[in-house]
């Protein structure tokens, strides 16, 4: 009974959309393309068809075998919707680079990777000169675009990029207003106005639903393993989720540094000198 309670104050909301309708496709897919077609026979829709039918026939009515087929169609249906959430985290944990300390070892190398990887600023822009001067328009402006976001990004220092953005915001956030984001988050919540309270909650929810959605792409993507046309699939939602999630960063960020500034900009005078010499 307590189930069914969550369900309905959960259903009007985005949970549905964004959780129950991915987990209902996913484990459709799961059972009449991975578990009827296979390899074999992926592309046979009048099967697929045939499945489907027998599983919504119903009879004269729900008889037992109906509700048991209901039951188990509905159990993982809401398991999966229930669990995405808590593979959204773990996802977002490591987009934003706070790997658990099991994995530091993994993160010090892909963060040495990526320092490697890194090319000064200066030199793309020479390069890019050269390669204009030799009749290479295209390669010369995607090496201007590539020094334009080394030199806004700076050298790397985390696992990800989002960890790089996420630090270079905090880092912002001292310097302009002396605030500590970690420690500052919840006092900026509860004490901001309404838009910047909205644009907060939207910014991070759209970061939440970014990571949600690489969960359903790794999903779909091993659901490959039994039935071959997933794999391509989750290899494109997980491309066009990635996409979303340097968006969502970007825009997470951008609203954070205006929030502190906007707290910032709205205390007196006194209070404002106040707390930035007690800040740590």
């Amino acid at each position: 009974m307590g189930l069914l309670v969550e369900l309905q104050k959960r259903i009007p909301d985005r949970w549905f959309l964004r959780r129950l309708l991915p987990a209902a496709l996913f484990v459709v897919v799961a059972v009449v393309g991975g578990g009827e077609l296979g390899h074999a026979h992926w592309d046979d829709i009048a099967l697929a068809r045939e499945r489907i039918a027998d599983a919504l026939r119903m009879g004269g009515g729900l008889s037992a075998d109906a509700v048991a087929s209901i039951v188990l169609f509905a159990v993982p249906v809401v398991a999966a919707a229930f669990a995405v959430p808590y593979a959204g985290a773990a996802i977002g944990a490591l987009a934003s680079g706070a790997w658990p300390w099991w994995l530091m070892p993994v993160g010090r190398r892909v963060t040495a990777w990526r320092v490697r990887r890194w090319v000064e600023p200066d030199a793309l822009a020479r390069e890019s000169v050269r390669a204009r001067a030799a009749g290479r328009a295209l390669r010369a402006d995607r090496l201007d675009a590539r020094a334009a976001r080394a030199r806004a990004a700076g050298p790397p220092g985390s696992p990800t990029w989002s960890g790089d953005r996420f630090r270079r915001t905090e880092a912002n956030v001292a310097q302009d207003t002396g605030g500590d984001v970690v420690t500052g988050w919840t006092a900026l919540l509860l004490g901001a106005q309404d838009p910047p309270r909205a644009a907060l909650s939207e910014a991070r929810d759209a970061y939440d639903a970014a990571c949600e959605a690489l969960a359903w792409s790794l999903a779909f993507t091993v659901l490959g393993a039994w039935w071959w046309p997933a794999a391509p699939a989750g290899v494109l939602l997980g491309l066009a989720s990635w996409r979303s999630l340097r968006h969502a960063v970007q825009a997470l960020c951008r609203v954070t540094e205006a929030a502190f500034t906007l707290r910032e900009t709205e205390q007196p005078p006194c209070q404002a000198s106040g707390r930035g010499t007690t800040q740590p």
